[in-house]
This record gives structure tokens, sequence and C-alpha cells, in this order.
């Protein structure tokens, strides 16, 4: 994976963040999510470099080659504020003041944060399955619930659900990777899913995890309220997987249309990973909409950091 991909590392002051990055252009920054790595992006990515574009594929903190730091006793470390601010600094450090950013389940409410945090770095925001996290968890319904189990129980105190999840780790992540949509193993490309299997097997990984979704509870839901009125301004596209479970839970062109100022929604066949399974789909809609909302040349920075 990443063959023509150079690699890197950020340090900051309490995480190294770890990426990729190929072509030359407008600068894309693309966040994977749960329970996945920059991996997620091995089809998606060489697709936008041969569109002319310059692309950048991190891991998050706390997950693949990234730090994966202690919690704060007040998770704010695993907030969404705090990984948004991780992109912004690797961004600016490759010569990139303002770019487009892809995110997909937790790297889109990472992009979210991101918008609304650093609006004038934002040229647009592609947001993959997902619905604000104020609205999945202000308005919880036992449907929800039922289908988003793992947020309540990855957010239990440590270290519960990380024993837990050691004592078989490939048969609770599978039961998500797997489950979110109907997907199979034989719908992953080999690669992909060994990338995805060797986090998986990481015990700081897991733990990273849960961190993020703790602080989900205790930190971006505190966030999200306070900026409940904030629009997104950029320009924004959602990808939705048709037959996945927020497909079928949420009217979700509809919700965003209350969190952003210029909305596109489109549908893609398959449930939560699509962009695993469809990635042709996603790279032609990636495509379109990048071109549509261009920035000026001369405004995006160095090219070819």
């Amino acid at each position: 994976m990443f063959e023509a991909f150079e690699s890197g590392s950020l340090a900051l002051e309490d995480v190294d963040i770890s990426y990729v990055a190929a072509g030359a252009g407008e600068p894309v920054l693309l966040l994977h999510g749960f329970p996945q790595n920059r991996a997620l992006w091995a089809k998606i990515a060489p697709a936008l470099v041969a569109q002319g574009y310059r692309v950048i594929c991190p891991d998050l903190r706390g997950y693949g080659q990234s730090s994966k730091p202690a919690a704060a006793p007040d998770l704010s470390n695993y907030g969404f504020r705090a990984m948004a601010g991780d992109q912004i600094a690797l961004m600016t450090r490759l010569g990139y003041p303002k770019f487009h950013v892809v995110g997909h389940d937790r790297g889109a409410r990472v992009a979210h944060r991101l918008c609304l945090d650093h609006a004038d770095a934002v040229a647009s925001v592609t947001l993959m399955d997902i619905v604000p996290t104020l609205e999945l968890l202000a308005n919880l319904r036992k449907e929800v619930a039922q289908s988003y189990w793992h947020w309540f129980f990855l957010a239990q105190p440590a270290p519960f659900p990380e024993q837990v999840i050691q004592s078989n780790p490939d048969l609770f992540y599978e039961t998500c990777l797997f489950g979110w949509g109907g997907a199979k193993a034989a719908d992953f490309a080999p690669e992909q899913l060994a990338a995805y299997r060797a986090s998986w097997h990481d015990p700081d990984a897991i733990a990273g995890g849960c961190n993020d979704y703790r602080a989900a509870l205790q930190v971006d839901f505190a966030d999200d309220l306070a900026d409940r009125d904030r629009l997104i301004e950029a320009p924004a596209m959602i990808l939705y997987g048709a037959s996945g479970a927020m497909g079928r839970l949420y009217d979700i062109p509809a919700v965003w249309e209350r969190f952003c100022a210029k909305l596109e929604a489109h549908a893609i066949p398959g449930g939560h990973f699509f962009p695993d399974i469809e990635p042709d789909r996603v790279s032609d809609h990636l495509s379109r909409f990048l071109r549509q909302h261009s920035m000026v040349t001369g405004s995006i920075g160095n090219r070819t950091a």
C-alpha cells in the first residue's frame, strides 16, 4: 500500500503524528475512523493523486502508527478538538494554510470540529457516514443505542473495555467491521484488512480507541453543545452508506442541513465501510466535488512539501 507515497512523522508536544503523502496540486487531507487507520485510503488516495492533488493521509492520535498517549484526567487530549489541532499543526508544518479535508467515521468528527475551530483553513469538507456527535447523543433513541452500542461500551472506565477486547481482539473488531452494514471479510482488500488487524492487536491502539470514545461523551459533547448554533461555512459534501445503520436511523441530508451553510449529500451503495468496498465511487464523488470547489492558484502554500 501507498508504494509511491513518502512517509513522515510530525513531533508535537505530546504526540507524534505519522502520515504518508504524495502528489502535487491542491492539498487534500484524508482522515480515517474506527476501527481502522490510514490504510482506509489505500485505494482512494492514489486515485486522487492521479487526478492532480497533493494527498496527505495521517493516522489520528491513538491509532495506527501515531502516538498513543495516556489519557489526561479530563480526557481532553483525546477530544476531537485536540485531534483537529494535530491536523492543523501537520498541514501548517507541510506548508498548507488552507486545504480540503475528507473524513470517515471518527475522522469525519475530527473534520467537523476542524471546520468549527479553524474555519479559515478549510477549502471544502467531505464527511462520510456520520451525523453530528451532538445530534446522536442529545437526541439518543433506543434504536440508535442498540446499533451504536460500542460508543457506550468503549467509553466505560479503564481498563474494563481494554481487557475485554484484548481477550479476543479479532472477534470484537470483526463484529464492528463486518456488522455495520452487512460487510464480510471478502469485501475488504487483504492488505488493508491486514493493516487493520495489526492495530487491533496493539494494546496501546486498543486503549487509544477507548479513550477516543470516552472523550466523545465527556469532552466532545460539551464542546459541540457550546457550539450548537455554529455552522460549517465551507462547502460540504455528505456521503453515507445506503444500507448502513446510519442511513436507516437518520435522514442524513436533513440532519446536516441544520449544521452546514452549503451542502450536497449522496448515498453510496453498501454500509458504513463503503470507502473500503466502493473506492471508485467515492473517488469519483471526491474528484468532482474537489474540482467544483478548487482553490485559487497560488493560495495553497507549498505544493511539494
